[in-house]
């Protein structure tokens, strides 16, 4: 097996650009994923960030945890479960409008942290997504203008805890899955693995690596690629070992963004008029079908999107 994408990201400015704009092509057709050095985001800053969601975890959230196992008996599982996660959550909303001011339990400080790591994160997805225009042959900025809808991107972050689990086999950490936006960036713990892409049928891990960003491509921007760049399957496998932190930053369409292959990268005037592979659609409406499939294969859920494209009765997607 080939070994999993490591893009040196001060690489960029130098003479090895060119070979690092194929690493990062070759990824983003191959892979779906790659992992980021040398960023930008200060190491220190991240061990900060860290810290505090690990400190967070034990102090608020882990007997919540705890007694949700208890509640559904999960500590004594004796067959597969295909409903549920073994994970403990909260989400963060940055962009258009922040909602850290409002989520219960946050120490000042923290709240301070995640609202400086979620400007370092947007600045980082938005130079990424020009790098990505660069490789297409898309003009600077179409990304980022393809997302932007009437208010600007939507850009949250889901700050994960995966405790130790008794019965592995049994439970997921997280289900296999696409992520339905558009570049999610990935702060994972660099002791405790656990995070699989599936490449070539098989399961691979996405080795965890100090200080590093974790980077797969969405549903939306394989929709905008016309399939160049494909949204990969992905999973977390519980372990019985350690908590395995996971902060995931989703850079995605505002929400009455009209989404699109790019015309650019459609290359017939017959798929152009008709065949094209991919379908035309809000990105809020393509969320909407998303929560209710978002374990099951993405190939439906843009069919879906097509024939509601081609209905007469669709509203807001019939006249975008």
């Amino acid at each position: 097996m080939e070994s999993f994408p490591v893009i040196n990201m001060e690489n960029l400015n130098g003479e090895k650009r060119a070979i690092t704009m194929d690493k990062i092509k070759d990824a983003c057709e191959n892979w779906g994923f790659f992992e980021l050095v040398n960023h930008g985001i200060p190491p220190e800053f991240m061990d900060t960030i860290e810290r505090m969601t690990k400190g967070h975890y034990k102090k608020c959230m882990e007997q919540r945890f705890r007694e949700l196992v208890t509640s559904k008996g999960l500590e004594y599982l004796q067959t597969e479960v295909h409903d549920l996660d073994w994970e403990s959550t909260f989400h963060l909303r940055h962009l258009p409008v922040s909602n850290i001011s409002q989520i219960p339990d946050l120490d000042d400080d923290y709240r301070k942290v995640m609202k400086e790591f979620a400007v370092k994160l947007e600045k980082l997805a938005e130079e990424l997504m020009d790098l990505l225009c660069e490789n297409l042959g898309l003009e600077k900025g179409y990304l980022k203008k393809a997302f932007y809808g009437s208010k600007g991107p939507n850009f949250g972050t889901k700050v994960s805890n995966y405790p130790p689990c008794p019965k592995p086999d049994l439970i997921k950490g997280l289900r296999a899955h696409t992520d339905a936006g558009g570049i999610i960036l990935l702060f994972q713990d660099d002791k405790v693995s656990g995070l699989q892409l599936l490449k070539d049928g098989q399961w691979v891990d996405v080795p965890p690596m100090r200080h590093s960003i974790v980077v797969n491509l969405g549903d939306q921007i394989e929709v905008i690629t016309n399939g160049k760049y494909k949204s990969v399957l992905h999973r977390v496998v519980a372990q019985t070992d350690g908590n395995r932190m996971s902060i995931a930053s989703f850079y995605n369409p505002g929400s009455d963004a009209v989404i699109h292959p790019a015309p650019a990268l459609v290359e017939s005037e017959a798929e152009e008029a008709d065949e094209a592979a991919y379908p035309k659609f809000v990105f809020e409406d393509y969320m909407k079908l998303y929560a209710a499939l978002k374990f099951q294969a993405k190939e439906p859920r843009f069919q879906a999107m097509k024939a509601m494209e081609s209905s007469p009765n669709l509203g807001p997607i019939a006249t975008a």
